[in-house]
């Protein structure tokens, strides 16, 4: 899934790949998915971007957003991204195929659900989108400790860590994917209660969220991704569905998968223990 590594990866690797490329045409939806999400008619693409020239791509939290002139492409959650040069053949089944005019294609497909939306800029009104452009992301320097405090103190702190650091956007493009190592770097369960956590276990994850996203961003995103040319990213996941049969490379324990809060955890229960910070 899309998160901030591979946003932040896959913006970069599009401005060195596309910027400047005049796009030729726009098949999109020609392989329906029940989850691939569309900004009003997909049929529409062609017409919006056909002739356009390719602008800056960013990384938007947990969307890749694309400049075309006057439209806007936004990708999120499980769109896969890859670029195929010309005269390389392209998959059939696809869920949006921009080909550029010197027969280059960004091709996308949906693992399980997705968004791909092509839009003239300022009419995305979807609150996710707004609010990921509002707030600072972990990777800047506006998103500091006292940031983080003030986060922390404006929710019920009867809730988990994993449900205060993965949901409700409070700090967007942090998802169930990343929050697995973070957590394990931090040495703390996903399941404790936020009232559990010292001031030191609270500074412990501050500092977790910020240098595992950076070290993930730096080493290209997680190795359980791929990136725009269909390789794995160089981040080795520690807790991951990867290494969920090797030992914990801190203590040799048993790494233990469980089921909550919609998806799954992974975590070292003798680093890791309920409710220790």
């Amino acid at each position: 899934m899309l998160e901030i590594p591979e946003c932040k990866n896959a913006a970069e690797q599009l401005n060195q790949t596309i910027k400047g490329r005049v796009i030729r045409k726009v098949l999109a939806n020609s392989s329906p998915h029940r989850f691939a999400f569309y900004f009003g008619d997909p049929a529409g693409y062609n017409s919006l971007l056909s002739g356009k020239t390719v602008g800056e791509a960013r990384a938007v939290a947990g969307f890749v957003e694309i400049e075309a002139d006057d439209v806007r492409i936004l990708f999120n959650d499980g769109v896969n991204i890859r670029y195929y040069p010309p005269g390389c053949p392209v998959p059939v089944k696809n869920q949006l195929h921009i080909e550029f005019e010197d027969s280059a294609s960004l091709v996308c497909t949906v693992q399980m659900y997705g968004g791909l939306l092509v839009y003239h800029e300022g009419d995305n009104d979807s609150q996710y989108y707004l609010i990921a452009k509002q707030k600072p992301s972990p990777l800047t320097d506006v998103f500091d400790e006292s940031y983080f405090r003030r986060l922390l103190d404006g929710v019920k702190q009867t809730i988990s860590v994993k449900a205060f650091l993965a949901t409700e956007q409070r700090i967007p493009g942090l998802g169930n994917g990343v929050l697995q190592d973070i957590l394990f770097n931090a040495r703390i369960n996903p399941r404790t209660p936020l009232v559990k956590l010292t001031d030191d276990g609270k500074a412990n994850l501050f500092r977790s969220v910020k240098l595992t996203l950076a070290k993930m961003t730096a080493q290209g995103g997680r190795d359980t991704e791929k990136d725009l040319f269909g390789r794995n990213g160089g981040y080795e996941t520690i807790m991951s569905n990867r290494k969920l049969s090797s030992p914990c490379p801190v203590c040799g324990g048993t790494i233990v998968k469980q089921a909550y809060m919609g998806g799954n955890v992974y975590f070292c229960p003798e680093c890791q223990p309920k409710f220790s910070r």
